[in-house]
């Protein structure tokens, strides 16, 4: 089981307090201008773009080969949450008055994924028996996603959302020759994805706060047997949860 550091619940109740003191902000500020409706005409329009700027965390979930127990050098070994950024340009269709279906044709995701060792007997040239290892992503993701939204109350609205996503890995090391202290992961993953957000209507434009998980369908372990930090492994399925902050048109770009 993953163990989560004291230093790792600081840091997640810090960055909580600055989500829900921004929220507090914006639902302030949508409210008070509850004499002003902005942008009045926004869902008569069919379609309308915008950009997105987010933070991610990420891990793989690990399932051990059949025969870790019979290797005798690991003990040990667990995937850790490690963050990066994500950016891209989205493409919305409001369907009626409650769906819209959303499409990124433009999605990258860097990521980076930590893994802990603990072994039986150090390495040669060390007195160490906790070893970490990384995976660095670079991912052109394409999710498609159907957006249930509630009714609008001034210049606020709550909205859900469920999808799917195919993700290319652009850095993979699958391919890679005399990798032998990496462990391989595959170029393509499908997933699904779930999360809620928020709609923020200001003048020129709407800011959409927005809490997703990403889990991974598919196997995306390359593995090796003849190395000792791969071959312990079975299954790495990718699980990631992201924030984002939508900035969306008014309407027709």
């Amino acid at each position: 089981m993953q163990k989560i550091k004291f230093r790792d619940l600081q840091y997640l109740y810090r960055k909580k307090g600055i989500l829900i003191f921004a929220s507090l902000f914006l639902l302030h500020t949508a409210f008070s201008q509850e004499n002003t409706i902005n942008l009045p005409n926004h869902d008569q329009k069919p379609y309308y773009f915008g950009i997105v700027l987010g933070y991610n965390t990420s891990h793989y979930n690990i399932t051990h080969h059949p025969d870790f127990l019979a290797y005798d050098t690991i003990m040990s070994v667990e995937s850790q949450n490690a963050g990066r950024i994500h950016l891209g340009i989205m493409a919305n269709w409001q369907v009626s008055e409650r769906f819209d279906i959303r499409f990124y044709p433009l999605h990258l995701i860097f990521s980076e994924k930590k893994f802990r060792y603990t072994q039986s007997i150090p390495n040669p040239g060390d007195n160490q028996y906790e070893y970490f290892k990384k995976v660095e992503s670079i991912v052109m993701s394409f999710p498609l996603q159907v957006r249930l939204k509630s009714d609008r109350i001034n210049n606020f609205r709550v909205y859900s959302l469920l999808g799917v996503k195919y993700d290319f890995d652009l850095a993979s090391n699958a391919g890679a020759r005399n990798a032998e202290e990496i462990v391989k992961v595959k170029k393509s993953d499908f997933g699904v994805e779930a999360g809620v957000g928020f709609q923020f209507f200001f003048k020129y434009f709407i800011l959409s706060p927005e809490i997703k998980i990403s889990q991974g369908l598919n196997n995306v372990h390359v593995r090796d047997e003849a190395l000792k930090y791969s071959n312990v492994i079975d299954q790495m399925k990718s699980r990631m949860i992201l924030f984002s902050l939508h900035f969306e048109g008014g309407g027709i770009l």
